[in-house]
């Protein structure tokens, strides 16, 4: 994306003929200065929506189906239902946005095909690349004193998101606050993607995972993304790259971010049993999470006033304290019983996935990804996501003996029916389809089986007889690196994009030649993220409600690529001496 393109989508949006009523004239005789009703929902339109920088660029966006006085009412009924009443009825309110919402035309991206990649770059670069990532990181979590993760969002919203996907969402999120902004955004979304607004909002981009450009991006922390850079500069230090003195800012880094993960993220709250359990969130009280008071208050209007725990933060932070080798008891504690309660299907009585935005896969033995607080809060209701079980699979190898998983039926059963979970996603082709995940792109869930296959792989042989004894594992390998070497590497790809083929071939043992057009991806972006680091911030996980939320940063593609490259270096030092 240039200037000359931005220039020239924000003069087409300013300039653009008006051709019916817009979101503001729908929206600000309602909510504007309205004090009555739900306060929420209208602080909420004024913050989001009805600010000074989206404004000129919607204000002509007009729509020409709401010259008709029916459907233009019908909206503005909607919304004064959403505002006034007690206890609203949101399929109700959510009909006529829907509707509209079903005009709407957006595509994932399709990157074009690539020539052959030529010879692989030496050694000798790919380790001067890993030593720029690692020094990236040190430096940042030293300037910072935690290695910070950005939060951008996309007013376009997610190409999945259609309206019976946002009527599911309304119906079955919890808090009205999240509900408001769900409802909101998704009928902002109408009129900016059927305005040259589009263009400004979502610009092009080459390849898989977006770019984060957005210049508005929240800077915050969390236990999650603690957890990945504890593997990532535990990576670098594995390399023997890093210097004494970089060796010796990894040990304090990962002990400062395993405290912060096991201490500081530590929440309790009860099992399906009415068990005590430690468990992990994503979002620590104030102030660990890091807001400026600017975006802490933004967060709050946002709906996201209250956050629970989640099951994919809890199992990354136990496997990252695990492999920096915490002895704190908390790890003791067999997550597979708990998980067990938050497992689909076998007989539950409640109906666990709330919100089936990916109803297109069969959800039998997946884990879902909210937990209940002590308060029984569940604000985002609850959903399922194929790459989080990923990571439930892998602690649960890594803890294999520590939570006498072969000795437990139950405990080893509920392992085996993530596996038979996995096993129909991937037979189905739908792991390769964008819709069936919540959180990741299909790319990362090739990336995170490889590491899930690689602990699975330290197993010894009879416990991974006990654990698939019909050879899931080889089957999904199978078809994972088949994705990853005729679809993934044969495109366009960026910098982010090629970490995580990376990642997948590396775990998964693939051919050293393999690695070649990801190599040179790499090589050839790296510097492109400017003052920020050695490259620019990309989709690294989002959100589909209540708008396309993206996840990154500068740091974030460091450590991936460090990551990558560090076993592509491996893979190409094994085949040279063959």
């Amino acid at each position: 994306m240039t200037a000359r393109h931005v220039a020239g989508a924000v003069y087409r949006a300013l300039t653009n003929r008006k051709d019916g009523p817009s979101l503001y004239d729908i929206c600000d005789p309602l909510l504007l200065w309205h004090s009555g009703g739900d306060p929420h929902l209208a602080k909420f339109y004024r913050t989001a929506l009805a600010n000074p920088a989206l404004r000129p660029l919607l204000r002509r966006a007009g729509l020409p189906e709401l010259r008709d006085e029916g459907r233009f009412r019908d909206l503005q009924d909607a919304l004064r239902h959403a505002r006034d009443d007690e206890c609203p009825d949101w399929a109700a309110i959510g009909r006529p946005v829907a509707a509209l919402l079903d005009t709407v035309t957006l595509h994932h991206p399709l990157p074009k095909p690539v020539a052959a990649a030529g010879p692989p770059p030496s050694l000798a670069e790919i380790e001067r690349i890993i030593r720029t990532c690692g020094a990236h990181l040190l430096r940042s979590f030293d300037k910072n004193g935690f290695i910070p993760t950005y939060a951008a969002f996309n007013l376009i919203g997610d190409p999945d998101l259609r309206g019976r996907d946002f009527l599911a969402a309304l119906t079955g999120l919890d808090a009205r606050g999240y509900k408001n902004s769900t409802l909101l955004f998704n009928l902002a979304r109408v009129f900016i993607a059927r305005s040259p607004a589009r263009e400004v909002i979502n610009p092009p981009w080459q390849g898989i995972a977006e770019p984060m450009w957005e210049p508005v991006q929240i800077r915050h922390r969390s236990a999650y993304y603690d957890a990945f850079f504890i593997e990532a500069l535990s990576s670098f230090a594995e390399t023997s790259l890093a210097t004494r003195v970089e060796t010796d800012a990894i040990r304090r880094a990962n002990a400062a971010m395993v405290d912060f993960c096991l201490k500081t993220s530590r929440e309790d709250v009860l099992s399906r049993d009415g068990e005590r359990v430690s468990v992990i969130t994503a979002l620590a009280p104030n102030p660990h999470p890091r807001f400026s008071r600017f975006f802490a208050q933004i967060k709050q209007d946002l709906g996201f006033g209250i956050y629970v725990p989640d099951c994919d933060t809890t199992a990354c932070a136990f496997s990252a304290a695990t492999q920096a080798g915490s002895t704190d008891p908390i790890l003791d504690q067999p997550l597979l019983d708990f998980y067990a309660g938050y497992q689909a299907g076998g007989g539950a009585n409640e109906r666990l996935v709330t919100v089936p935005l990916n109803d297109n896969i069969d959800y039998d033995g997946g884990i879902v990804t909210w937990i209940d607080n002590l308060a029984g809060d569940r604000p985002y209701g609850n959903d399922l996501d194929p790459t989080l079980n990923l990571d439930v699979l892998e602690v649960s190898f890594r803890n294999c003996s520590r939570w006498r998983v072969l000795e437990t039926p139950r405990r080893l059963q509920t392992v085996q029916r993530i596996i038979g979970f996995q096993r129909r996603l991937v037979e189905s082709g739908a792991f390769s389809d964008p819709r069936s995940h919540i959180y990741y792109l299909p790319e990362l869930y090739c990336a995170y089986f490889g590491r899930c296959h690689a602990a699975f792989a330290a197993l010894p042989a009879a416990a991974r007889r006990a654990i698939d004894p019909d050879d899931s594992f080889g089957y999904i390998r199978g078809r994972v690196l088949a994705y990853v070497q005729d679809t993934l590497i044969a495109g366009e790809m960026n910098a982010f994009d090629a970490a995580l083929a990376l990642i997948a071939l590396g775990h998964l043992g693939a051919d050293a030649t393999a690695f070649t057009p990801a190599l040179n991806c790499i090589v050839g972006q790296v510097g492109e993220g400017g003052r920020r680091g050695p490259f620019k911030a990309y989709e690294w996980n989002k959100m589909k409600t209540p708008t396309r939320i993206v996840v990154g940063g500068p740091e974030v593609t460091s450590a991936f690529v460090l990551m990558g490259l560090a076993l592509a270096r491996t893979a190409m030092s094994a085949a040279a001496k063959r």
